[in-house]
């Protein structure tokens, strides 16, 4: 299976590195791309260092077998174009000013590129945002994503599985993602059993 997991700049880095983490884990190829303020939310709430550098925060979030980093700019990347096979695409942390951009058809970096050309195509997209509270334009904006087929999926957990830990909780959220792209997955308990 092949997924694009775009990274922006709204809180929420644990759910970014677990999922890629699971993805290739159970055998995915992943591209991944993050923009600027993307990496700075990595650094800050993964490391608690904000102005660690790009490479240095990329390689240890997406070092894993089979993740490639793509440069925001890069237009060349598979994802960027509606003629790669793509199984699904992934904004995780999805900042407002990223479904704001969707909303508007904008495309400014490869993150933006890649979720459109999911669009265009039909094919799965997620978007996995953590703001709160949403104001009307928010709620306009992701409405109008959820109308064009993306999959709006917050980085919200839930309790009944009983979490003991802060890796509980993002387990139970990237478990739900996983649900979504198709991946079979136990990394959290799930209603009724």
């Amino acid at each position: 299976m092949r997924v694009f997991v775009g990274i922006t700049g709204a809180s929420g880095a644990p759910y970014a590195a677990r999922l890629i983490q699971a993805l290739s884990e159970a055998g995915c190829e992943v591209g991944v791309s993050a923009s600027g303020a993307g990496v700075e939310v990595l650094a800050t709430e993964l490391y608690g260092d904000p102005d660690l550098g790009r490479d240095e925060v990329l390689s240890r979030v997406a070092g894993h077998p089979g993740v490639t980093v793509h440069a925001p700019d890069d237009f060349r990347a598979p994802y960027a174009s509606g003629s790669a096979q793509v199984d699904a695409y992934v904004v995780c942390p999805c900042s407002m000013a990223t479904v704001g951009t969707l909303a508007a058809g904008a495309m400014d970096n490869l993150i933006h590129r890649a979720a459109s050309v999911a669009i265009k195509e039909g094919r799965k997209l997620i978007l996995m945002p953590r703001e709160t509270p949403l104001s009307t334009i928010h709620l306009e904006g992701l409405l109008k994503l959820r109308q064009a087929g993306a999959v709006i999926l917050f980085l919200a957990p839930g309790f009944y599985h009983s979490p003991k830990s802060i890796d509980d909780l993002v387990d139970f959220v990237v478990a739900r993602a996983l649900d979504q792209i198709g991946v079979a997955n136990e990394l959290s308990g799930r209603w009724g059993s």
